[in-house]
């Protein structure tokens, strides 16, 4: 393929004229001139970003419910003998180790733009055991719990939300292992590195999400 061709951009919204006018942070998520033929990492952001917006809907749907539940059985939420989830120390520690994790997944990518290859493995590194370690929190405190997933309502809810949210965060880490093992690939990363870009866009997701479930199952409980 002629790496200076430019394919005809049909779309029926012309992003590039208001590409200009957004913000660089932005930018990356747009493909450039809506189809120059080298633009892979623009087009494959693009379309991640897509796909993201797919699953914020997902969830969405799974919150609002949870919130109707709740205002429509504010009296019978809790059955006798069952105290919910607790807003409780571990808990707390486990959500800030999480929501941690950003910073440091930002600066590994930020590093490895600027070929820094070492720098990037460690500080990737460092958030796949951040990510480890909160999916091993989140198992050690539904052991804990005195309701199961048939404990009515609050029980259905609390494990098909984490339970869900729990399930991506495992993707992330499992996505984050792979980036690291083609770090090791010589030249690998040489080319462009849409798949780091995208795992940390995917894991920002993953925080920003865990912050709405946190205040919807932890603090309101509490």
């Amino acid at each position: 393929m002629n790496r200076g061709v430019i394919h005809i951009d049909e779309s029926p919204i012309r992003l590039e004229r208001w590409r200009r006018y957004l913000p660089n942070w932005l930018k990356r998520y747009l493909p450039f001139r809506g189809g120059r033929s080298e633009d892979h990492h623009g087009k494959g952001m693009f379309g991640f970003t897509v796909f993201l917006l797919s699953e914020s809907i997902v969830f969405l749907s799974f919150i609002f419910t949870y919130i109707a539940l709740r205002l429509t059985h504010l009296k019978t939420w809790l059955p006798p003998g069952v105290s919910g989830p607790k807003l409780s120390t571990f808990v707390i520690i486990n959500t800030v180790v999480l929501l941690s994790s950003s910073f440091v997944i930002q600066p590994a990518e930020n590093s490895l733009k600027r070929h820094q290859l070492n720098k990037f493995r460690w500080l990737w590194l460092i958030t796949i055991c951040m990510g480890t370690y909160f999916l091993i929190g989140q198992g050690i405190e539904w052991s804990n719990l005195n309701f199961g997933l048939s404990t009515g309502l609050v029980g259905s809810t609390f494990y098909i939300l984490t339970g869900f949210h729990g399930f991506h965060v495992l993707a992330g880490v499992i996505f984050q292992i792979t980036m690291l093992l083609r770090s090791f690939m010589p030249g690998n990363y040489d080319k462009g590195h849409f798949g780091v870009s995208a795992t940390t866009l995917f894991w920002h997701f993953v925080d920003i999400v865990w912050i709405f479930l946190f205040c919807g199952l932890y603090i309101w409980q509490a």
